[in-house]
């Protein structure tokens, strides 16, 4: 069985407004082209609410189960109590960190960071792994924070902050390297896999990229 921090590796992140075709199928060929772990975020514009949203959660939620890769939901802590999803992310405007534990148990938390100030804390409350970022310019999400490279991530690992973290933020094909060559456990992203023509083969460049920068680093 894979360590977190193994798991963590190709993070695909998605919500029915990041896909041009059914989330399913998008999902089904990003695990066979590599992905670790699967986040459903379903925010911004026209994005699915009520029994809709948790419709869909549950339907990505039986793929991730048959592929055996955890399945995270983004800040809904009560969605995924309620369906029983392997954990929950959440940003640092989102519910309390302590909160949050209390109410999902031992379940995977994923906390959003983008300083060594903000990696500390959240270690301290108890996250389970870091999501770092934005390390590029993104515009997935509409309320994005200053862009602040992959030097972020080495400034984190330079505190001593040992918890499994992954970048996020604008990576794609041509600069996930940076971001593993930083200290980064893994890459997680949105549209470098669901807005492409081809998602399998698009996730499988991205965790060869991975896998090969993994090796150089002792």
């Amino acid at each position: 069985m894979m360590t977190l921090r193994e798991q963590l590796a190709l993070y695909f992140v998605m919500g029915s407004t990041n896909c041009p075709a059914p989330p399913q199928s998008i999902l089904e060929e990003a695990i066979k082209g590599g992905t670790t772990i699967f986040q459903f975020r379903e925010k911004g514009n026209g994005s699915l609410k009520g029994s809709e949203k948790k419709e869909l959660a549950q339907t990505l939620q039986r793929i991730c189960k048959q592929y055996s890769i955890p399945f995270i939901i983004n800040d809904d802590v009560d969605l995924a109590v309620e369906i029983g999803a392997d954990g929950v992310h959440i940003g640092q405007e989102d519910e309390q960190i302590e909160q949050v534990r209390q109410k999902i148990g031992n379940k995977i938390l994923g906390v959003s960071v983008h300083n060594a100030e903000e990696a500390k804390q959240a270690e301290l409350l108890g996250a389970d792994y870091l999501g770092v970022g934005p390390i590029f310019y993104t515009t997935t999400k509409e309320d994005i924070r200053e862009v602040s490279g992959p030097a972020v991530i080495q400034m984190i690992r330079s505190a001593e902050i040992t918890l499994p973290l992954v970048g996020i933020g604008g990576i794609d094909s041509q600069n996930a390297h940076e971001v593993i060559a930083a200290g980064a456990d893994g890459i997680a992203l949105i549209s470098a896999i669901s807005l492409q023509d081809d998602p399998q083969q698009s996730a499988r460049k991205l965790k060869t990229i991975v896998d090969e920068n993994k090796k150089h680093i002792i």
